[in-house]
């Protein structure tokens, strides 16, 4: 299972800054959202969930202390806090993106379009 989420990672984290560096604005967006849920994903194997099986998540003050048989919130936390601020940052990206393309009349992350060749002759 390690295999498979270490390839998830790599996979969100490729794709993700393949994206970034494309030019047209809503792929560096989505591209930023795939960089993002790649984090999450990391921080959250951090948490070592899956160590133990049919085990309680809190601490018993009746039996000895042992951590490692125990998952760590604090991932958890920063996890959820991640998606909610990257919902609202991609929220605000769309809004950049559809009055720059307003304004502009088109997604390139320059707002203009790069000059084509077309028989020959630049337009």
């Amino acid at each position: 299972m390690e295999v498979v989420l270490a390839l998830a990672i790599g996979v969100l984290a490729g794709c993700g800054v393949w994206l970034t560096l494309r030019p047209r604005t809503f792929q560096v967006i989505m591209g930023l959202t795939l960089l993002s849920y790649a984090v999450n994903l990391f921080i959250f194997a951090s948490a070592r969930l899956g160590l133990v099986v049919n085990k309680a998540p809190v601490l018993d003050p009746a039996k000895p202390l042992d951590l490692l048989h125990y998952a760590d919130p604090l991932p958890q936390a920063l996890v959820l806090t991640a998606i909610v601020i990257g919902f609202a940052m991609t929220a605000l990206f769309l809004v950049v993106l559809l009055a720059l393309r307003g304004m502009s009349g088109t997604d390139h992350v320059d707002g203009a379009e790069p000059e084509r060749r077309r028989g020959g002759t630049r337009r």
